[in-house]
Protein backbone atom coordinates (compact mmCIF):
# COMPACT_ATOMS: atom_id res chain seq x y z
CA UNK A 1 0.00 0.00 0.00
CA UNK A 2 1.15 3.56 -0.61
CA UNK A 3 1.35 6.44 1.83
CA UNK A 4 -1.86 7.92 0.38
CA UNK A 5 -3.70 4.80 1.44
CA UNK A 6 -3.45 6.01 5.04
CA UNK A 7 -4.80 9.06 6.82
CA UNK A 8 -3.82 10.71 10.08
CA UNK A 9 -6.11 11.88 12.83
CA UNK A 10 -4.70 14.43 15.25
CA UNK A 11 -5.95 16.00 18.46
CA UNK A 12 -3.91 18.64 20.26
CA UNK A 13 -3.54 19.40 23.95
CA UNK A 14 -2.15 22.90 24.42
CA UNK A 15 -0.85 24.05 27.80
CA UNK A 16 -0.85 27.84 28.20
CA UNK A 17 0.59 29.72 31.15
CA UNK A 18 -1.71 32.55 32.23
CA UNK A 19 -0.45 36.13 32.43
CA UNK A 20 -0.73 36.54 36.19
CA UNK A 21 1.84 37.98 38.57
CA UNK A 22 1.33 35.26 41.17
CA UNK A 23 0.86 31.49 41.05
CA UNK A 24 -2.37 29.54 40.87
CA UNK A 25 -2.75 28.67 44.53
CA UNK A 26 -0.21 30.88 46.34
CA UNK A 27 1.31 34.37 46.20
CA UNK A 28 4.70 33.39 44.76
CA UNK A 29 5.87 35.34 41.71
CA UNK A 30 5.50 33.88 38.22
CA UNK A 31 8.34 36.02 36.85
CA UNK A 32 10.35 34.17 34.19
CA UNK A 33 14.13 33.98 34.39
CA UNK A 34 14.62 34.47 38.14
CA UNK A 35 17.35 32.38 39.86
CA UNK A 36 16.26 28.76 40.36
CA UNK A 37 14.11 27.91 43.35
CA UNK A 38 13.68 31.51 44.54
CA UNK A 39 9.94 31.87 43.81
CA UNK A 40 8.72 29.06 46.05
CA UNK A 41 6.77 28.64 49.28
CA UNK A 42 5.20 25.82 51.35
CA UNK A 43 2.09 25.81 49.13
CA UNK A 44 3.76 25.39 45.73
CA UNK A 45 6.35 23.03 47.24
CA UNK A 46 3.54 20.88 48.66
CA UNK A 47 4.75 20.94 52.25
CA UNK A 48 2.47 19.38 54.88
CA UNK A 49 -0.26 21.64 56.23
CA UNK A 50 -0.05 24.21 53.41
CA UNK A 51 -3.44 25.00 51.88
CA UNK A 52 -4.14 26.26 48.33
CA UNK A 53 -6.23 29.38 47.60
CA UNK A 54 -7.37 29.93 43.97
CA UNK A 55 -6.08 32.96 42.08
CA UNK A 56 -9.06 35.11 41.02
CA UNK A 57 -7.12 36.75 38.17
CA UNK A 58 -6.27 33.31 36.76
CA UNK A 59 -9.98 32.44 36.72
CA UNK A 60 -10.75 35.70 34.87
CA UNK A 61 -8.04 35.05 32.27
CA UNK A 62 -9.23 31.49 31.76
CA UNK A 63 -12.74 32.85 31.18
CA UNK A 64 -11.34 35.30 28.62
CA UNK A 65 -9.76 32.41 26.77
CA UNK A 66 -13.01 30.46 26.82
CA UNK A 67 -15.03 33.42 25.57
CA UNK A 68 -12.46 34.16 22.86
CA UNK A 69 -12.73 30.57 21.65
CA UNK A 70 -16.53 30.56 21.68
CA UNK A 71 -16.75 27.95 24.42
CA UNK A 72 -19.64 27.26 26.77
CA UNK A 73 -18.88 28.32 30.36
CA UNK A 74 -19.81 25.93 33.14
CA UNK A 75 -21.19 27.92 36.06
CA UNK A 76 -20.00 25.23 38.45
CA UNK A 77 -16.76 23.32 38.00
CA UNK A 78 -14.33 21.80 40.44
CA UNK A 79 -10.72 20.94 41.14
CA UNK A 80 -9.34 17.40 41.26
CA UNK A 81 -6.10 15.73 42.21
CA UNK A 82 -4.23 14.05 39.39
CA UNK A 83 -1.79 11.67 41.04
CA UNK A 84 1.58 10.82 39.55
CA UNK A 85 5.15 10.70 40.74
CA UNK A 86 7.71 12.64 38.74
CA UNK A 87 10.71 14.53 40.16
CA UNK A 88 9.29 17.92 39.13
CA UNK A 89 6.01 17.43 41.03
CA UNK A 90 6.76 17.80 44.72
CA UNK A 91 3.29 17.00 46.03
CA UNK A 92 3.00 13.77 44.09
CA UNK A 93 -0.18 15.14 42.53
CA UNK A 94 -1.28 18.04 40.34
CA UNK A 95 -4.35 20.16 41.04
CA UNK A 96 -6.40 20.23 37.84
CA UNK A 97 -9.98 19.99 36.60
CA UNK A 98 -11.03 16.51 35.51
CA UNK A 99 -14.71 15.85 36.19
CA UNK A 100 -16.07 19.22 35.05
CA UNK A 101 -13.88 21.73 33.20
CA UNK A 102 -14.30 25.49 33.35
CA UNK A 103 -15.52 25.50 29.73
CA UNK A 104 -16.18 23.20 26.79
CA UNK A 105 -17.44 23.05 23.20
CA UNK A 106 -15.43 25.88 21.62
CA UNK A 107 -13.83 25.99 18.16
CA UNK A 108 -11.24 27.57 15.89
CA UNK A 109 -11.71 28.06 12.15
CA UNK A 110 -8.74 27.54 9.84
CA UNK A 111 -8.56 28.67 6.23
CA UNK A 112 -6.73 26.02 4.16
CA UNK A 113 -8.87 24.01 3.88
CA UNK A 114 -11.66 26.08 5.39
CA UNK A 115 -12.83 24.00 8.32
CA UNK A 116 -13.73 24.30 11.97
CA UNK A 117 -11.60 22.51 14.57
CA UNK A 118 -13.69 21.73 17.63
CA UNK A 119 -12.38 22.33 21.13
CA UNK A 120 -13.53 19.70 23.59
CA UNK A 121 -12.62 21.37 26.87
CA UNK A 122 -10.70 24.19 28.55
CA UNK A 123 -9.66 23.57 32.11
CA UNK A 124 -7.58 25.25 34.82
CA UNK A 125 -4.60 23.62 36.48
CA UNK A 126 -1.15 24.31 37.90
CA UNK A 127 2.18 23.84 36.15
CA UNK A 128 4.96 21.55 37.29
CA UNK A 129 8.59 22.34 37.97
CA UNK A 130 11.28 22.20 35.30
CA UNK A 131 13.92 19.49 34.97
CA UNK A 132 17.36 20.50 33.71
CA UNK A 133 19.31 17.49 32.47
CA UNK A 134 23.11 17.31 32.61
CA UNK A 135 23.61 16.44 28.97
CA UNK A 136 21.97 16.84 25.57
CA UNK A 137 19.89 13.70 25.83
CA UNK A 138 17.65 12.78 28.77
CA UNK A 139 18.49 9.11 28.23
CA UNK A 140 22.24 9.65 28.73
CA UNK A 141 22.30 12.48 31.29
CA UNK A 142 24.36 11.65 34.36
CA UNK A 143 22.02 13.63 36.62
CA UNK A 144 19.20 16.18 36.53
CA UNK A 145 18.47 19.38 38.47
CA UNK A 146 15.00 20.67 39.34
CA UNK A 147 13.85 24.29 39.32
CA UNK A 148 10.53 24.68 41.15
CA UNK A 149 9.97 28.35 40.20
CA UNK A 150 7.49 27.22 37.55
CA UNK A 151 5.71 24.82 39.91
CA UNK A 152 2.24 26.19 40.60
CA UNK A 153 2.16 28.72 37.74
CA UNK A 154 -1.47 28.91 36.53
CA UNK A 155 -2.24 27.04 33.31
CA UNK A 156 -5.15 26.40 31.06
CA UNK A 157 -5.17 23.23 29.03
CA UNK A 158 -7.05 23.50 25.73
CA UNK A 159 -7.98 20.10 24.33
CA UNK A 160 -9.14 19.83 20.73
CA UNK A 161 -11.26 17.10 19.21
CA UNK A 162 -9.35 14.83 16.78
CA UNK A 163 -10.47 16.97 13.82
CA UNK A 164 -7.00 17.75 12.46
CA UNK A 165 -5.96 15.77 9.38
CA UNK A 166 -2.47 17.06 8.53
CA UNK A 167 0.59 18.78 10.01
CA UNK A 168 -0.36 21.95 8.11
CA UNK A 169 -3.82 22.00 9.67
CA UNK A 170 -2.18 21.60 13.08
CA UNK A 171 0.07 24.58 12.38
CA UNK A 172 -2.84 26.76 11.29
CA UNK A 173 -4.86 25.79 14.36
CA UNK A 174 -1.98 26.60 16.71
CA UNK A 175 -1.17 29.92 15.02
CA UNK A 176 -4.82 31.01 15.24
CA UNK A 177 -5.01 29.86 18.87
CA UNK A 178 -1.82 31.71 19.78
CA UNK A 179 -3.01 34.95 18.15
CA UNK A 180 -6.40 34.75 19.86
CA UNK A 181 -4.91 34.21 23.31
CA UNK A 182 -2.31 36.95 22.81
CA UNK A 183 -4.91 39.53 21.73
CA UNK A 184 -7.22 38.48 24.57
CA UNK A 185 -4.41 39.26 27.03
CA UNK A 186 -4.58 35.72 28.40
CA UNK A 187 -0.90 34.85 28.00
CA UNK A 188 2.27 36.03 26.29
CA UNK A 189 2.23 32.56 24.62
CA UNK A 190 6.02 32.64 24.22
CA UNK A 191 6.88 29.11 23.21
CA UNK A 192 10.60 29.77 23.68
CA UNK A 193 9.91 30.48 27.37
CA UNK A 194 7.56 27.54 27.83
CA UNK A 195 4.40 29.58 28.28
CA UNK A 196 2.77 27.65 25.42
CA UNK A 197 3.52 23.94 25.00
CA UNK A 198 1.88 21.35 22.79
CA UNK A 199 1.14 17.64 23.17
CA UNK A 200 0.05 15.88 19.97
CA UNK A 201 -2.14 12.78 19.89
CA UNK A 202 -1.84 11.13 16.48
CA UNK A 203 -3.31 7.93 15.10
CA UNK A 204 -3.09 6.43 11.62
CA UNK A 205 -5.66 4.29 9.83
CA UNK A 206 -6.41 3.14 6.26
CA UNK A 207 -8.05 5.92 4.26
CA UNK A 208 -11.82 5.73 4.54
CA UNK A 209 -11.81 3.40 7.54
CA UNK A 210 -14.20 4.23 10.38
CA UNK A 211 -12.19 2.28 12.92
CA UNK A 212 -9.87 4.58 14.92
CA UNK A 213 -6.15 3.95 14.82
CA UNK A 214 -4.06 3.47 17.96
CA UNK A 215 -3.29 6.90 19.48
CA UNK A 216 0.30 7.86 20.20
CA UNK A 217 1.14 10.95 22.23
CA UNK A 218 4.10 13.22 21.44
CA UNK A 219 4.91 15.33 24.51
CA UNK A 220 6.05 18.88 25.14
CA UNK A 221 6.63 20.36 21.70
CA UNK A 222 7.82 23.94 21.96
CA UNK A 223 7.52 25.32 18.42
CA UNK A 224 5.17 25.11 15.46
CA UNK A 225 8.05 23.81 13.38
CA UNK A 226 8.56 20.97 15.84
CA UNK A 227 4.84 20.11 15.73
CA UNK A 228 4.84 19.91 11.93
CA UNK A 229 8.03 17.84 11.77
CA UNK A 230 7.04 15.52 14.63
CA UNK A 231 3.61 14.78 13.14
CA UNK A 232 5.13 14.17 9.71
CA UNK A 233 7.72 11.79 11.12
CA UNK A 234 5.27 9.94 13.36
CA UNK A 235 2.84 9.46 10.46
CA UNK A 236 5.62 7.89 8.38
CA UNK A 237 6.70 5.70 11.30
CA UNK A 238 3.20 4.37 11.94
CA UNK A 239 2.51 3.79 8.23
CA UNK A 240 5.74 1.80 7.94
CA UNK A 241 4.76 -0.29 10.97
CA UNK A 242 1.29 -1.03 9.61
CA UNK A 243 2.62 -1.98 6.17
CA UNK A 244 5.09 -4.33 7.83
CA UNK A 245 2.24 -6.01 9.68
CA UNK A 246 3.38 -4.68 13.04
CA UNK A 247 1.17 -3.42 15.84
CA UNK A 248 1.28 0.29 16.75
CA UNK A 249 1.69 0.58 20.52
CA UNK A 250 -0.27 3.08 22.59
CA UNK A 251 2.51 5.09 24.19
CA UNK A 252 3.97 8.50 24.95
CA UNK A 253 6.92 9.56 22.81
CA UNK A 254 9.52 12.32 22.94
CA UNK A 255 10.52 14.45 19.93
CA UNK A 256 14.28 14.41 19.40
CA UNK A 257 14.93 17.79 17.81
CA UNK A 258 18.55 17.00 16.96
CA UNK A 259 17.79 13.77 15.07
CA UNK A 260 14.26 14.61 13.86
CA UNK A 261 12.75 11.42 15.25
CA UNK A 262 10.31 10.48 17.99
CA UNK A 263 11.52 8.16 20.75
CA UNK A 264 9.54 6.08 23.27
CA UNK A 265 9.22 7.61 26.74
CA UNK A 266 6.70 5.42 28.56
CA UNK A 267 3.48 3.49 28.13
CA UNK A 268 0.55 5.84 27.70
CA UNK A 269 -1.28 6.42 30.97
CA UNK A 270 -5.06 6.24 31.21
CA UNK A 271 -7.33 8.19 33.53
CA UNK A 272 -7.37 5.20 35.88
CA UNK A 273 -3.57 5.44 36.22
CA UNK A 274 -3.89 8.96 37.58
CA UNK A 275 -6.42 7.98 40.30
CA UNK A 276 -8.35 11.24 40.05
CA UNK A 277 -10.43 12.31 43.03
CA UNK A 278 -11.94 15.67 44.13
CA UNK A 279 -9.41 18.06 45.67
CA UNK A 280 -10.36 17.98 49.39
CA UNK A 281 -8.74 21.36 50.17
CA UNK A 282 -10.74 23.33 47.59
CA UNK A 283 -14.52 23.90 47.31
CA UNK A 284 -16.31 23.81 43.94
CA UNK A 285 -15.61 26.78 41.64
CA UNK A 286 -18.99 28.50 41.36
CA UNK A 287 -19.47 31.45 38.96
CA UNK A 288 -22.49 33.65 38.39
CA UNK A 289 -23.72 35.32 35.23
CA UNK A 290 -22.79 38.80 36.49
CA UNK A 291 -19.16 37.75 36.92
CA UNK A 292 -19.02 36.23 33.45
CA UNK A 293 -20.70 39.32 31.98
CA UNK A 294 -18.07 41.55 33.63
CA UNK A 295 -15.28 39.50 32.05
CA UNK A 296 -17.05 39.58 28.66
CA UNK A 297 -17.59 43.36 28.84
CA UNK A 298 -13.87 43.90 29.46
CA UNK A 299 -12.68 41.60 26.66
CA UNK A 300 -10.09 43.17 24.34
CA UNK A 301 -10.83 43.09 20.63
CA UNK A 302 -9.85 39.82 18.96
CA UNK A 303 -8.01 39.40 15.61
CA UNK A 304 -11.03 38.42 13.49
CA UNK A 305 -13.00 41.45 14.65
CA UNK A 306 -10.09 43.80 14.03
CA UNK A 307 -9.33 42.31 10.60
CA UNK A 308 -12.98 42.75 9.56
CA UNK A 309 -12.81 46.43 10.56
CA UNK A 310 -9.62 46.91 8.56
CA UNK A 311 -11.12 45.44 5.39
CA UNK A 312 -14.64 46.86 5.68
CA UNK A 313 -13.91 50.33 7.10
CA UNK A 314 -10.29 51.11 6.21
CA UNK A 315 -10.26 49.54 2.76
CA UNK A 316 -7.35 47.18 3.36
CA UNK A 317 -7.02 43.81 1.65
CA UNK A 318 -7.61 40.57 3.52
CA UNK A 319 -3.87 39.90 3.34
CA UNK A 320 -3.05 43.31 4.82
CA UNK A 321 -5.49 42.72 7.66
CA UNK A 322 -4.08 39.29 8.47
CA UNK A 323 -0.49 40.57 8.62
CA UNK A 324 -1.35 43.60 10.75
CA UNK A 325 -3.22 41.43 13.26
CA UNK A 326 -0.31 39.04 13.80
CA UNK A 327 0.40 40.75 17.11
CA UNK A 328 -1.32 43.34 19.36
CA UNK A 329 1.76 45.58 19.33
CA UNK A 330 1.82 45.67 15.53
CA UNK A 331 -1.91 46.29 15.43
CA UNK A 332 -1.63 49.14 17.94
CA UNK A 333 1.26 50.71 16.02
CA UNK A 334 -0.74 50.73 12.77
CA UNK A 335 -3.82 52.22 14.42
CA UNK A 336 -1.79 54.98 16.06
CA UNK A 337 -0.39 55.89 12.63
CA UNK A 338 -3.92 56.12 11.23
CA UNK A 339 -5.08 58.17 14.23
CA UNK A 340 -2.27 60.64 13.55
CA UNK A 341 -3.43 61.15 9.98
CA UNK A 342 -1.72 58.48 7.88
CA UNK A 343 -3.65 57.12 4.90
CA UNK A 344 -4.43 53.51 5.98
CA UNK A 345 -3.25 51.69 2.84
CA UNK A 346 -0.05 53.71 2.59
CA UNK A 347 0.70 53.14 6.27
CA UNK A 348 -0.03 49.42 5.94
CA UNK A 349 2.30 49.08 2.95
CA UNK A 350 5.18 50.81 4.72
CA UNK A 351 4.69 48.88 7.96
CA UNK A 352 4.47 45.50 6.23
CA UNK A 353 7.29 46.26 3.82
CA UNK A 354 9.96 48.54 5.24
CA UNK A 355 9.30 48.46 8.99
CA UNK A 356 8.84 44.69 9.29
CA UNK A 357 11.68 44.16 6.82
CA UNK A 358 14.03 46.16 9.04
CA UNK A 359 12.82 44.28 12.12
CA UNK A 360 13.40 40.91 10.47
CA UNK A 361 16.93 41.86 9.48
CA UNK A 362 17.67 43.17 12.97
CA UNK A 363 16.03 40.25 14.76
CA UNK A 364 13.54 42.50 16.58
CA UNK A 365 10.27 41.32 18.10
CA UNK A 366 6.87 42.99 17.80
CA UNK A 367 7.49 44.49 21.23
CA UNK A 368 10.53 46.28 19.79
CA UNK A 369 9.10 48.23 16.82
CA UNK A 370 12.04 50.58 16.19
CA UNK A 371 10.23 53.69 14.92
CA UNK A 372 7.53 55.80 16.55
CA UNK A 373 4.11 56.28 14.90
CA UNK A 374 4.83 60.03 14.85
CA UNK A 375 8.02 59.57 12.84
CA UNK A 376 6.49 57.14 10.36
CA UNK A 377 3.52 59.46 9.76
CA UNK A 378 5.92 62.38 9.26
CA UNK A 379 7.87 60.31 6.72
CA UNK A 380 4.69 59.48 4.79
CA UNK A 381 3.73 63.16 4.74
CA UNK A 382 7.13 64.04 3.25
CA UNK A 383 6.49 61.53 0.46
CA UNK A 384 2.96 62.81 -0.22
CA UNK A 385 4.19 66.40 -0.30
CA UNK A 386 6.85 65.50 -2.86
CA UNK A 387 9.61 66.57 -0.51
CA UNK A 388 11.32 63.19 -0.92
CA UNK A 389 10.83 60.26 -3.27
CA UNK A 390 9.69 56.84 -2.10
CA UNK A 391 13.15 55.45 -2.78
CA UNK A 392 14.87 58.13 -0.71
CA UNK A 393 12.25 57.65 2.01
CA UNK A 394 13.50 54.10 2.59
CA UNK A 395 16.97 55.45 3.42
CA UNK A 396 15.44 58.18 5.59
CA UNK A 397 13.52 55.57 7.57
CA UNK A 398 16.69 53.63 8.34
CA UNK A 399 18.54 56.80 9.38
CA UNK A 400 15.58 57.83 11.54
CA UNK A 401 15.62 54.46 13.30
CA UNK A 402 19.37 54.41 13.81
CA UNK A 403 19.80 58.05 14.91
CA UNK A 404 16.50 58.75 16.62
CA UNK A 405 16.20 61.98 14.62
CA UNK A 406 12.93 62.90 12.96
CA UNK A 407 12.58 62.30 9.19
CA UNK A 408 12.48 66.06 8.50
CA UNK A 409 15.75 66.59 10.33
CA UNK A 410 17.38 63.68 8.49
CA UNK A 411 16.23 65.06 5.13
CA UNK A 412 17.64 68.52 5.84
CA UNK A 413 20.93 67.35 7.38
CA UNK A 414 21.58 64.84 4.58
CA UNK A 415 20.46 67.16 1.79
CA UNK A 416 17.87 64.65 0.57
CA UNK A 417 15.09 67.03 -0.39
CA UNK A 418 13.66 66.06 -3.77
CA UNK A 419 14.76 68.23 -6.72
CA UNK A 420 11.66 69.68 -8.37
CA UNK A 421 13.05 73.01 -9.55
CA UNK A 422 12.63 73.02 -13.33
CA UNK A 423 15.71 75.13 -13.97
CA UNK A 424 17.97 72.80 -12.00
CA UNK A 425 16.39 69.70 -13.58
CA UNK A 426 16.60 71.12 -17.11
CA UNK A 427 20.37 71.55 -16.87
CA UNK A 428 20.80 67.93 -15.82
CA UNK A 429 18.34 66.66 -18.45
CA UNK A 430 20.27 68.47 -21.21
CA UNK A 431 23.49 66.82 -20.05
CA UNK A 432 21.83 63.36 -20.06
CA UNK A 433 20.38 63.92 -23.55
CA UNK A 434 23.77 65.00 -24.89
CA UNK A 435 25.50 61.97 -23.38
CA UNK A 436 22.98 59.37 -24.66
CA UNK A 437 22.17 59.99 -28.37
CA UNK A 438 21.14 56.34 -28.98
CA UNK A 439 18.34 56.16 -26.40
CA UNK A 440 17.25 59.70 -27.35
CA UNK A 441 16.78 58.54 -30.95
CA UNK A 442 14.88 55.48 -29.70
CA UNK A 443 12.45 57.79 -27.89
CA UNK A 444 11.95 59.78 -31.09
CA UNK A 445 11.26 56.48 -32.89
CA UNK A 446 8.47 55.68 -30.43
CA UNK A 447 10.29 53.21 -28.18
CA UNK A 448 8.75 53.99 -24.78
CA UNK A 449 11.17 51.83 -22.81
CA UNK A 450 14.04 54.13 -23.76
CA UNK A 451 12.54 56.97 -21.73
CA UNK A 452 12.89 54.82 -18.61
CA UNK A 453 16.62 54.50 -19.21
CA UNK A 454 17.00 58.25 -19.53
CA UNK A 455 14.92 58.91 -16.39
CA UNK A 456 17.25 56.50 -14.58
CA UNK A 457 20.27 58.48 -15.76
CA UNK A 458 18.78 61.70 -14.40
CA UNK A 459 17.97 60.00 -11.10
CA UNK A 460 21.55 58.71 -10.95
CA UNK A 461 22.94 62.18 -11.60
CA UNK A 462 20.81 63.64 -8.79
CA UNK A 463 21.52 60.71 -6.42
CA UNK A 464 17.87 59.77 -6.48
CA UNK A 465 16.63 63.19 -5.45
CA UNK A 466 14.93 64.22 -8.70
CA UNK A 467 11.16 64.08 -8.98
CA UNK A 468 10.79 61.13 -11.38
CA UNK A 469 7.33 62.11 -12.64
CA UNK A 470 8.50 65.62 -13.49
CA UNK A 471 11.70 64.28 -15.07
CA UNK A 472 9.64 61.96 -17.30
CA UNK A 473 7.50 64.84 -18.59
CA UNK A 474 10.42 67.21 -19.09
CA UNK A 475 12.49 64.59 -20.98
CA UNK A 476 9.70 63.89 -23.42
CA UNK A 477 9.07 67.59 -23.98
CA UNK A 478 12.76 68.29 -24.59
CA UNK A 479 13.34 65.32 -26.90
CA UNK A 480 10.14 65.50 -28.92
CA UNK A 481 9.82 69.28 -29.25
Amino acid sequence: MTEKAYEMTVGLEVHVELLTRSKMFCRCSTRFGDPPNTNVCPVCLGLPGALPVPNLEAVKLALRAALGLGAKINLESGFDRKNYFYPDLTKGYQITQYRTPLAQDGSIEISEPKKRIRIRRIHLEEDTGKSIHAGDDITTAGYSLIDFNRSGVPLIEIVSEPDIASPEEARQYLEKLQRTLRFAGVSDVKMEEGSMRVDCNISVRPTGSTRPGVPVEIKNLSSFRAVVKALSYEFERQVAALEAGERVVRETRHWDEAKNVTRPMRAKETSEDYRYFPEPDLPPLVLDEAFIREVRDNMPRLPDEIAAYYTEKLGLTEYDAQVLTLDPNLCSFFEKCVEKGAEPKMAANWIMGEVLGYMNRAGLTYEEIPVTPENLVELLELIKAGTISGKIAKDVLVKTIETGKSPSVVVEEEGLRQVSDEGELLAIIEQVIAANPGPVQDVRNGKEKAIGFLVGQVMKATKGRANPAKVNIMLKEKILS
